[in-house]
């Protein structure tokens, strides 16, 4: 086998380094993560994520995990609401009887971050993952990698794979290729208890998703378990609005101010998502790698998720992106077909350089459409042409 006798250092502890930890270890292959993180606890979870048969679902499937994402996924928290900037429903999948289940296409299980972590750590052998671990640079000597750690602490590899996200350390020793600004910015919030905290908003979530469009702009709200809401606004801006804006994003009335200006047209409903207190906001502008990136597979090295093909969540594609890495990775690092392990990296980033060309172009048309005048108008068209 190529990677017998070799150490594996996967760089990043989400759901795509974790999910290729899990089928290297399936396959006997010595592989450490090691993850930025204090613990396990310490981060608040982002938004919940719909996994796919032919992406997400089927790396789970492989790994041996589908029981355990069965136990903790959220039956119809899937179930879309599109309303306008007056919270006018056009489009409720709560008023169908849902047939999907299981092994058919269409259908999209939810589950929040936190859970889905949890289960792809508690698959992993004691130790696998590495915490506290920020890396700070990488070396190479003689055919393998020293890793070196904010902490001062350093390690040695035989091979280095990144799945550490937009702002990838490991990236730049893959490739120059850097991402372009999408043209749209996203404001994140969380309200916890939003039974409580923002009462209407809750009404309309209904368990579920919400996702509002008028006035070139865009908001979607994302129920759950624990209680909160996630919720993103979306809204054409320039590469520099953050820090030109002038906002402290940990003052909330500055952000309520900055969205009563922004957002004008909407109705006061949407208030509740910027008057609760204690929400946390993060602003994130939204770049996406060029969709004909291209490099020479390098002979120890490569990039999974984000870190390979960062894009705007407009598609729901970038967790599923990241586990069809991961399952397509491991597959190619432990097939018998590759003389060596830069075949074998050579052939995971021809997928993958195919799939990315095509998911950043949906991605990237969506974006754009979603954030334009018509936008509701577009969108509506295309839930009405998807099989029932």
């Amino acid at each position: 086998m190529l990677l017998q006798n070799k150490k594996i250092a996967i760089i990043g502890g989400g759901p795509g380094g974790l999910t290729l930890a899990r089928l290297l270890q399936t396959k006997g292959v010595d592989v450490k993560v090691y993850e930025r993180d204090e613990n396990r606890n310490v981060r608040v979870q982002g938004a919940t994520l719909d996994l796919h048969l032919e992406s997400g679902l089927k790396a789970l499937e492989e790994a041996g995990l589908m029981d355990a994402f069965k136990a903790n996924y959220r039956p119809d928290a899937d179930r879309l609401r599109v309303v306008d900037e007056n919270a006018k429903i056009f489009f409720d999948e709560h008023l169908e009887e849902s047939a999907s289940d299981f092994g058919d296409e269409w259908f999209r299980p939810e589950i929040d971050r936190g859970p889905l972590r949890n289960i792809l750590l508690d698959s992993l052998k004691p130790d696998t993952v590495v915490w506290n671990s920020h890396i700070v640079s990488l070396k190479s000597i003689d055919n393998t990698w020293k890793i070196i750690f904010q902490n001062g602490k350093t390690v040695i590899a035989d091979i280095v794979i990144g799945a550490d996200g937009a702002k990838s350390k490991i990236r730049p020793f893959v490739t120059p290729i850097k991402p372009f600004y999408s043209g749209v910015t996203v404001l994140e919030g969380n309200i916890s208890n939003s039974e409580k905290n923002a009462p209407k908003i809750h009404e309309l979530l209904k368990g579920g998703k919400i996702m509002g469009l008028g006035d070139s702009k865009t908001i979607s709200v994302s129920a759950k378990g624990d209680g909160s809401l996630d919720f993103y606004t979306g809204w054409n801006a320039n590469s520099d609005w953050v820090a030109e804006s002038g906002i402290d994003f940990k003052n909330g009335k500055q952000v309520l101010e900055w969205f009563k200006t922004e957002y004008a047209n909407w109705d006061s409903i949407w208030l509740e998502l910027f008057e609760a207190e204690g929400t946390t906001f993060t602003p994130w502008p939204q770049y996406c790698m060029p969709l004909d990136q291209k490099w020479e597979a390098n002979i120890n090295i490569t990039i999974i998720g984000d870190a390979a093909h960062v894009m705007p969540p407009y598609a729901g594609e970038g967790v599923n992106m990241a586990m069809l890495d991961a399952l397509q990775l491991s597959e190619s690092l432990t097939s018998e077909a590759f003389i060596d392990v830069q075949s074998a990296i050579a052939h995971y980033e021809k997928q993958m350089f195919a799939r990315f060309a095509e998911t950043g172009k949906d991605t990237m048309d969506n974006t754009a459409f979603m954030h334009a005048p018509d936008g509701l108008e577009k969108l509506l068209e295309m839930f009405n042409q998807l099989p029932n």
